[in-house]
């Protein structure tokens, strides 16, 4: 490679998430449409060091082996077999713990960077077994298109039935662990059964204001109630529709027109010490 190699690595949201039930193994099977977002990380990947490192000055992520980018990195130099190493380098843009799969991606995005490094030694499915295993949402940024994810998010059916938005996306200032959320979850309280049936029997494909739904926002919600404050805020300012992506704590609102978005982003940074994100679908 002939001198870094400069990547962007993008967030996600879950338009709608509707978990099915609890499997054997302690995951949770799910449906759930998820899409890439313009808010992104950049990543600088330097082949022809000794060890695999790290560098991030973004709070709270590991300059360690526990990096999902170093854990990448690692994997794929256990199944590509050269002397050299890797440097990792990410400018974090997207908030930790907040439900956008900022971990995930950066962790695709090396896997896929050091596989066209090399010549692209493992096929496409072989990626995708190995970024499953570490973790859920790998095998989506992967295929870099929004998609219909089953199963804990593995198996994945490209969709093409969205339009062009403008998505204001909202940081709260806080963090919530995913594996918390799940644990807490009771199945006898989810909501998403109704919108999700709405969504396979339409053919106009997915419309904001019916079909967003996230059956997680039945554990976070009462702990977080500034989470439907932002819903609510995001709303009044004009989003066709708001919701919790993923596990939390990230809120995001949908606007068709952009001069109503900028408006919003204007008006809700203020309460969010400027941790208002104004971004597009990547459809």
């Amino acid at each position: 490679m002939a001198g870094p190699l400069k990547l962007w690595s993008p967030a996600k949201i879950n338009l709608f998430l509707k978990v099915i039930g609890k499997r054997p193994d302690g995951y949770h099977d799910l449906v759930s449409l998820m899409c890439g977002i313009s808010l992104r990380d950049q990543i600088v990947l330097t082949t022809g060091t000794e060890a695999i490192s790290v560098a991030c000055t973004y709070p709270g992520v590991p300059e360690n082996e526990t990096n999902l980018a170093v854990r990448a990195a690692d994997l794929f130099y256990r199944h590509h077999s050269v002397s050299e190493r890797v440097a990792i380098e990410i400018e974090k843009r997207i908030p930790v713990g907040a439900g956008l799969g900022g971990g995930s991606s950066n962790a695709a995005t090396v896997l896929k960077g050091l596989n066209d490094c090399y010549g692209q030694p493992l096929s496409a499915d072989r990626l995708r077994t190995l970024g499953l295993s570490l973790g859920a949402d790998v095998p989506f940024f992967l295929l870099g298109r929004p998609a219909l994810a089953a199963g804990i998010g593995e198996r994945l059916t490209p969709y093409q039935g969205l339009e062009e938005r403008k998505i204001l996306v909202i940081y709260p200032g806080f963090g919530i662990a995913t594996a918390e959320v799940y644990k807490k979850l009771n199945l006898g309280l989810t909501k998403c059964e109704n919108h999700l049936k709405s969504f396979f029997l339409k053919q106009n494909g997915f419309i904001p204001a019916q079909h967003l739904c996230n059956d997680l926002e039945t554990v976070v919600i009462p702990r977080y109630p500034e989470i439907a404050t932002a819903k609510k805020r995001l709303l009044e300012s004009g989003a066709e529709g708001a919701l919790m992506s993923g596990s939390g704590s990230s809120i995001f609102g949908l606007f068709v027109d952009l001069k109503k978005a900028r408006a919003a982003e204007k008006a809700l940074a203020p309460h969010y010490g400027g941790a208002v994100f104004l971004g597009d679908l990547l459809v």
